[in-house]
């Protein structure tokens, strides 16, 4: 049997706002001592994680994606707070969060419903929209809330167009870890 990765479906976020997130960690970085940083080429946000899956399972789950995508257009985001997974003293996760958008939560849905309907066994938590900056609190002291500002350079927020829904590919043993499976480009009929 050959190597098995896991698969998850996620918004692809445009590279000028994978630039933005990398220039605010290159400033911020030594303010949040984390064990580990994502690498920028990583950020996304997650829709529904799929774990392993054999490829009749995947191809009837990019299949049916399709057909539920093939409505929505570009639409837009910006990015908002700073937040934590986990033990607030001692943090597991540490995210930038994005606007509400009834559009982004209607993607979602569709795309985690499919995917149940295909026979994928998927997480039951709420969806809450982020992209994973780090993981694992790693400091000397307690993490401090209170450092949990706005996602700003210079005092200026980033709005971006969402264009892409990609299913992604894990490879743990190299940097990127994420490898474009398929690609839906949203407004293309």
């Amino acid at each position: 049997m050959g190597q098995r990765f896991h698969y998850f479906f996620a918004v692809k976020l445009p590279d000028e706002a994978k630039q933005y997130l990398k220039r605010w960690v290159e400033i911020n970085k030594l303010q949040f001592p984390f064990k580990r940083w994502v690498h920028y080429e990583d950020y996304h946000i997650t829709l529904a994680f799929l774990g392993f899956a054999e490829k009749e399972q995947l191809d009837q789950a990019i299949s049916r994606v399709e057909h539920v995508l093939i409505d929505f257009e570009p639409f837009e985001l910006n990015f908002t707070e700073l937040e934590v997974f986990g033990n607030k003293t001692s943090p597991r996760i540490f995210w930038a969060g994005v606007n509400e958008s009834e559009t982004l939560s209607m993607i979602q849905k569709k795309v985690y419903n499919q995917c149940k309907e295909t026979g994928f066994k998927l997480d039951w938590k709420p969806f809450r929209p982020h992209i994973t900056l780090a993981r694992k609190w790693n400091g000397e002291q307690s993490f401090d809330e209170n450092v949990l500002l706005p996602v700003t350079l210079d005092g200026e927020s980033l709005t971006f167009q969402v264009k892409e829904i990609v299913l992604y590919e894990t490879h743990l043993d190299k940097p990127p870890k994420y490898q474009e499976f398929h690609r839906f480009r949203l407004g293309e009929k």
